[in-house]
């Protein structure tokens, strides 16, 4: 089959470690199942698997790709839920110390096939095609749960998104609107602002930028460019949930604002199955679309993981195999 992988990572130029080809058809393993991957979309997981982050080099060559939809050797449409639990494992998946994502342990999503366990797919929506479904379980998934469990929020409020363009960022807007909430977002440029209003924000702001007042929650996953307007924007008793650093993981903590205003830092990686359906569910009921910057097909893929790792896309980046 077709696929796109990394064989040798390279960290000065992870674009030059992206190979688009052959590779075996992925066998059936007991409690697995098959899907025929009809849509695939792309994450900054991928660059930096390329940059070999995570990804010793005995797992190589590695498939990439943690998200899809396809269709399943019976014809069952579905979604692939990302995060794989380890054998044995109860509860929520996030919480094994042992799970991993595809493409990590596990063959990843941008291929023609994809091998999953059978508890790892969910129905997909009608409301929703391939190519959007294919976009909701990294970047939606994680903002819902950023936006629901770890929040602290039980009624509408006022939510920060810092930098809006970003996949679990401007699913974060979406989902955020149809929750009730007052929205406000951060961006580098005034293309990227428009785009943070184009997806339900109330207003957009630059990096940095004083509010014309705090606000009950952010959302972050800059790291360190944004961690300090991060906090100094919340409220007392404020929660700021950090999916992500980007921009790097080692800000300066802060903690004396931190205990004097009690505020709440909360971590928060991707999401469970039972979310999964949840944040579809939200997002048929609500008329939430992704944002899809581009389809392309394997040709045009190495353009598309360019302009994704440069900043260059507004939503996402979706593969038809």
């Amino acid at each position: 089959m077709r696929a796109a992988y990394v064989e040798a990572a390279n960290p000065a130029d992870p674009l030059a470690a992206l190979v688009v080809g052959e590779r075996p058809d992925p066998e059936v393993r007991q409690g697995w199942v098959r899907v025929r991957v009809r849509a695939a979309s792309l994450n900054h997981h991928d660059v930096w698997s390329l940059r070999g982050v995570g990804l010793p080099p005995e797992r190589m060559p590695m498939i990439l790709g943690t998200d899809a939809a396809g269709t399943t050797d019976e014809g069952r449409e579905v979604v692939v839920h990302p995060v794989i639990s380890s054998d044995g494992w109860a509860g929520d998946e996030t919480l094994d110390p042992k799970r991993s994502l595809l493409s990590e342990v596990h063959q990843g999503t941008l291929a023609e096939w994809v091998v999953v366990p059978e508890r790892n797919v969910v129905d997909k929506p009608a409301a929703l095609t391939f190519e959007e479904a294919a976009c909701v379980p990294t970047a939606y998934l994680t903002a819902f749960r950023m936006l629901t469990r770890d929040a602290g929020l039980w009624k509408p409020g006022t939510v920060l998104v810092q930098g809006a363009s970003g996949g679990v960022a401007s699913a974060a807007i979406q989902l955020a609107k149809a929750l009730g909430h007052r929205v406000w977002a951060t961006a580098r440029t005034e293309a990227k602002r428009d785009f943070a209003r184009s997806l339900g924000a109330d207003e957009a702001f630059e990096p940095g930028a004083r509010l014309p007042e705090r606000v009950d929650l952010v959302v972050e996953t800059v790291g360190e460019a944004t961690w300090s307007h991060s906090l100094k924007s919340l409220r007392p008793g404020g929660t700021v949930v950090v999916c992500g650093a980007t921009s790097g993981a080692n800000p300066p903590a802060d903690l004396n604002r931190v205990f004097f205003l009690q505020l709440r830092v909360i971590g928060s990686t991707m999401g469970n199955k039972e979310e999964l359906a949840g944040v579809m569910a939200l997002m048929e009921r609500a008329g939430v679309r992704p944002r899809i910057d581009r389809v392309v097909g394997f040709d045009a893929l190495p353009d598309a993981v360019a302009a994704l790792a440069a900043g260059d896309v507004l939503g996402k980046v979706v593969l038809q195999p």
